[in-house]
């Protein structure tokens, strides 16, 4: 176990996770009916039992993950994992993920262990039943202004590239390879520097796929921990799909099914997914384009391709691989060819999710448990002890500058800057003042009431002011605390929405990993604070 201390903060005080997300940690009645399975060991136990109930193609999967790590170092946990999908007592607990270009932001990596703890702890408390940890690689994203770019040092590195279509089906190409020199730069002198650019070189080689690069980098870095990684693009596991793909084309099922939970979510919290009315793309090389249903055809219309009712459905069966859902019934997929009882996301994820329940209903597919991934915010030893030679708790540090600004002269200064005092004391006079008018004239208390306003308006103001001119005398404070702010979040967000991993792991190698697993929680216990 790593000696690295950490705290655990409830989710809410950090200020930066949505109502509805707060709110399903929380079990709040309002959710209640927007998911069928609570995020505990309970629900685990009824997503076992209906997943059950559902014919997965098991050994459909295992031949494919065969397939797929066939002539790579699987080792013998991932081995035995496949094999063990096979047995209707083995189940999965899955993240899923595009394919950013070197695990993009720390986010990534802190999914991918969780779901490892996840099943670590269920084949504890739960013997008789194998678990199983997944990462589905979302691999048909097209989207490489997302998936493109790492941050390291600060720095932003763009794989300027002009492949379109399918991430996952991208080539590495002499610009990619020129971002692990340039990444080698910032971590070559480290002490696990020349290990991670050799890891990068070795997985990130010219012609590869983006989506084989990722699976070898993502087994290199997790496969001794027995993650399985899936790529489902994939023509045998989309053709087990492809009766859900084929009432999607005639029926529009799910665009109808999310309209209406979208109308039954209450108002206060944000939709995420509305979709389309038939929400698959047409895949084809390197083009994904979207499918529409324009007076009875189906219409690609970049592709310049149309298709009658019959012939799209030929197309179904004879090419399964060129279809590819979007957003709405990625998931369905996802559950239909694993056997999943849990499903490890982050915030927003999460929140389309609890739009898609019925949607799971009506292509009659087990719908997993919810799971919030864990989050962590990482400091140094010397930053966590600044934060408190500065007076600050970790909750303030996900406060703005500012706020902690005025804390710190606030509780620093030796003038006197708060006037609620005075402004109580101006109320109190105004409030005989209207007493007096109203004995004389009942329409002056309106005109009292008006100064009474100007009054505290002007001494309000005062009183920022003289916060300001206070401030002036704590430069040295004022900058320590940007420093702290800008390395613990950088371009005010969260780190690990940020930076990415490569700094972490050339300082530490794969102590690292195992640092962030042991702080992980299966059942998550709140946003970590490391350090």
């Amino acid at each position: 176990m790593t000696d690295q201390p950490a705290n655990y903060l409830p989710y809410h005080s950090t200020g930066y996770f949505s109502k509805i997300v707060t709110d399903y940690l929380s079990y709040a009645a309002p959710l209640q009916g927007f998911y069928l399975h609570t995020p505990d060991i309970s629900g685990i136990k009824d997503a076992v039992a209906a997943r059950r109930a559902f014919d997965t193609p098991r050994q459909l999967l295992v031949d494919s993950l065969t397939q797929q790590y066939a002539g790579m170092a699987a080792g013998e946990k991932v081995t035995a994992n496949i094999q063990s999908l096979a047995h209707q007592h083995t189940f999965t607990v899955t993240t899923a993920h595009q394919p950013n270009i070197f695990t993009g932001p720390l986010y990534f990596i802190y999914k991918v262990l969780h779901v490892i703890r996840l099943a670590d702890e269920l084949n504890e408390q739960l013997p008789g039943h194998h678990f199983v940890p997944v990462y589905y690689m979302g691999s048909e994203d097209a989207d490489l202004d997302e998936l493109g770019y790492l941050n390291i040092g600060g720095r932003k590195l763009v794989w300027q590239t002009s492949q379109k279509g399918a991430v996952g089906r991208m080539k590495v190409d002499k610009a990619l390879t020129g971002l692990i020199r340039e990444i080698y730069g910032q971590t070559g002198v480290l002490p696990y520097g020349n290990e991670l650019n050799e890891l990068f070189v070795r997985c990130y080689t010219e012609g590869k796929t983006i989506q084989q690069a990722t699976l070898e980098l993502v087994n290199a870095l997790f496969g001794a921990y027995g993650l399985v990684v899936l790529v489902p693009d994939n023509a045998g596991l989309k053709k087990a799909f492809s009766p859900v793909v084929k009432k999607e084309l005639t029926e529009g099922f799910s665009h109808k099914t999310v309209s209406e939970t979208i109308a039954r979510l209450p108002k206060e919290y944000k939709v995420q997914a509305g979709g389309r009315e038939i929400n698959l793309f047409y895949l084809l090389n390197d083009k994904r384009e979207r499918i529409e249903r324009i007076n009875g055809k189906y219409e690609v219309k970049t592709l310049g391709l149309s298709f009658t009712e019959a012939e799209i459905l030929q197309e179904l069966e004879s090419y399964p691989d060129r279809f590819s859902a979007n957003v709405i019934l990625r998931g369905a997929f996802q559950e239909t060819v694993l056997p999943n009882v849990a499903f490890v996301g982050g915030g927003g994820e999460l929140a389309y999710w609890l739009e898609l329940k019925d949607v799971f209903s009506g292509a009659k597919i087990p719908y997993p448990v919810l799971m919030l991934r864990n989050s962590f915010l990482l400091m140094t030893k010397e930053q966590s002890e600044k934060i408190g030679k500065l007076g600050f708790s970790l909750t303030d540090m996900f406060r703005d500058e500012q706020f902690l600004l005025n804390k710190l002269v606030k509780k620093e200064t030796r003038h006197q800057l708060s006037l609620a005092e005075e402004i109580n004391q101006a109320h109190t006079f105004y409030a005989q003042l209207k007493k007096i008018a109203e004995a004389v004239d009942k329409s002056l208390v309106e005109h009292v009431a008006s100064l009474e306003t100007k009054a505290v308006k002007k001494i309000t103001g005062l009183e920022k002011k003289l916060l300001r001119a206070e401030k002036q005398m704590f430069d040295s404070e004022q900058q320590q605390i940007a420093k702290l702010k800008t390395a613990l979040f950088p371009n005010n967000s969260l780190q690990e929405r940020i930076d990415n991993f490569s700094l972490y792991y050339a300082r530490e190698g794969r102590a690292w990993l195992q640092k962030i697993y042991d702080h992980s929680g299966g059942f998550n216990k709140g946003f970590g604070v490391i350090g």
